[in-house]
């Protein structure tokens, strides 16, 4: 079942439509309709639209057929910055290239200004 249909499926049974859902999400009327013709939704996106039908985004993923499986997105997951299969978001909106780069070498400065003072 792809995310479009769990969440199609989910809003029948809460007496929602998509239109419905994705405005409670904070998402304009026709997002979620653009998830049936191949738009991947962001993880922001998601997780308001998870958080609208009280489940797990696991669940809207497919990673999980538990609709209640909370436990996974608690889990502390360590992901390098640098791993370019990652998309970054800050404050709801993707962190581009060169901004990523700009915090890499924000991050590697920090570490060597740590360093330096523990000397």
């Amino acid at each position: 079942m792809t995310t479009f249909e769990r969440i199609k499926k989910l809003a029948k049974s809460r007496g929602m439509n998509l239109k419905q859902v994705a405005i409670a999400s904070g998402l304009s009327e026709n997002a979620i309709y653009r998830y049936n013709q191949g738009v991947d939704p962001t993880g922001p996106s998601l997780k308001a639209i998870a958080d609208t039908l009280n489940v797990s985004v696991d669940y809207l993923q497919g990673i999980s057929d538990d609709p209640q499986n909370f436990h996974t997105e608690n889990k502390i997951k360590t992901t390098d910055i640098e791993d370019n299969d990652i998309l970054l978001a800050f404050d709801g909106m993707e962190i581009d290239k060169d901004d990523k780069e700009a915090i890499i070498e924000l991050l590697k400065f920090r570490r060597f200004q740590k360093r330096n003072d523990k000397n």
